[in-house]
């Protein structure tokens, strides 16, 4: 379509297309937009935007793919031994002979006695004979490490109860009062809100916490600690980062610690400041594509917030966040090396994996790894690398969306999220945001409900329990 009005698939699904949007049986399937082309090809149905992109309906959601007429990808879930190959979604063809691993017929960096190579969600992981699994973090780089992990198809579920969870801000006017009626009314359990040390921003958050223990709701503080110093200059060493946010988030953890808070996300989007990503464009899949002068206060900053805590809590559970498709950050922090790839540097290690996922990030699910081609699923990867539970801590549609449009967002989007929970261990989504004082972003202004978003918002949690 075009030139057809409608497509059947094998399953008897009636496929539409009209004001450049795909329908299935009358409904918006998934989300997509911008949709110039549909195609049944194979068994599957692929559409195809204005911008080229071509997407894979897998059934719940569209997966990024390259066009499915030039380029046949292997299926999700391919392995060798029995496949002899796998061609992922570049179109390069993997192979494993006497135990070794091939990409176009070149050894593909350091592996041997490799018994399996799986294909899984748009990743090549492999494990060898003494039972270790490893995966390829980019197939764009030849030369990439073959990184650590745990067999990816093993679904994780975290603890229930913290799934659905809403930003705000310390200084709104709602008192804390009535933001624990705000959140029981949409049936969120989990706040996030930014703290700093001084008294304004640390007594506000206090007293939210003080209402939110005996109503039974959990905060996630987000620690406002980063790479500037008091004088807006990226701090000097790593060591003078560290220093001033260990002694930031003690402060904070030692004031919240009484009120039940045992949730904590230390600095907000560090990655993505001027000192720290070398392009805004770039997606962050590439330890390359940060700043490596910058790092190691990046990287001081991140362990002075999560040491602090955990010299007053030392069972809190602390989270590093990160945008769009910056696995290269967290690999790189992960294993201790330098965006210019020297190692050796001390190791982070969080209690969280958070990331945020804005519509224009893309699908977290089939993320790009380059901001345009075939995308990788994301939350399955951090799963097997960091084995730590996974919150999306932001997300929502652009700002300039109609009320409509982010409503049908709202539930797509809850959708698939809801869908992964049990499997991706997914531990909490955190919609974007209570109160913007307008209608780009919040939910709600001055206590009252954006009906469409709100509405949609407050269907989905109430028809789909967190348990």
């Amino acid at each position: 379509m075009p030139p057809a009005s409608s497509i059947t698939d094998s399953s008897g699904g009636v496929w539409t297309l009209s004001g450049a949007v795909a329908y299935l049986n009358g409904q918006v399937a998934g989300g997509n937009y911008n949709t110039s082309l549909v195609i049944w090809l194979g068994g599957y149905i692929y559409c195809e935007n204005t911008s080229g992109q071509f997407y894979l309906w897998t059934g719940t959601r569209w997966q990024s793919c390259p066009d499915p007429r030039v380029s046949r990808v292997s299926p999700d879930g391919t392995t060798m031994p029995s496949a002899s190959s796998i061609i992922d979604w570049s179109g390069d063809v993997w192979t494993l002979v006497n135990a070794v691993i091939y990409k176009n017929g070149t050894v593909v960096g350091p592996n041997f006695n490799v018994a399996l190579v799986l294909w899984y969600g748009g990743k090549v992981y492999h494990c060898n004979t003494s039972g270790n699994w490893y995966v390829n973090a980019d197939p764009r780089n030849f030369a990439v490490q073959w990184l650590a992990c745990t067999d990816p198809r093993i679904a994780v579920a975290p603890a229930a109860g913290k799934f659905y969870g809403m930003n705000g801000h310390y200084d709104y006017t709602y008192t804390p009062a009535q933001l624990v009626s705000i959140m029981k009314a949409m049936g969120c359990t989990t706040y996030r809100v930014g703290c700093g040390s001084d008294s304004r921003s640390l007594t506000a958050v206090v007293n939210i916490a003080k209402a939110f223990q005996p109503a039974g709701l959990s905060l996630l503080v987000l620690i406002e600690g980063g790479v500037y110093d008091a004088n807006g200059n990226v701090f000097a060493s790593e060591t003078q980062a560290y220093q001033t946010c260990y002694t930031t988030a003690q402060t904070i953890a030692t004031a919240l610690q009484p009120y039940g808070v045992t949730m904590y996300e230390c600095g907000n989007e560090l990655t993505r400041q001027n000192a720290t990503v070398m392009n805004f464009s770039w997606a962050g899949s590439l330890a390359s594509d940060f700043n490596n002068t910058n790092w190691p206060a990046m990287r001081g900053s991140m362990r002075g917030m999560i040491d602090g805590v955990k010299s007053v809590q030392p069972s809190a559970k602390c989270g590093v966040n990160f945008c769009v498709a910056d696995v290269g950050a967290a690999d790189a922090l992960w294993e201790g090396t330098q965006p210019d790839g020297t190692s050796g540097h001390q190791k982070l290690r969080w209690d969280i994996t958070t990331w945020h996922n804005y519509e224009s990030y893309g699908d977290i699910f089939t993320i790009s790894p380059d901001g345009a081609g075939p995308g990788f699923d994301l939350p399955t990867y951090c799963k097997a690398r960091y084995g730590v539970p996974f919150m999306i801590t932001e997300w929502n549609a652009g700002p300039a969306q109609s009320q409509a449009y982010r409503a049908n967002y709202i539930t797509t989007q809850l959708g698939q999220f809801y869908a992964a929970r049990k499997t991706h261990n997914i531990q909490s989504v955190m919609y974007y945001v209570l109160d913007s004082g307008n209608t780009s972003y919040g939910i709600m202004i001055n206590g009252t409900p954006n009906s469409a978003p709100y509405n949609a918002f407050t269907s989905f949690t109430a028809s789909n329990p967190d348990k």
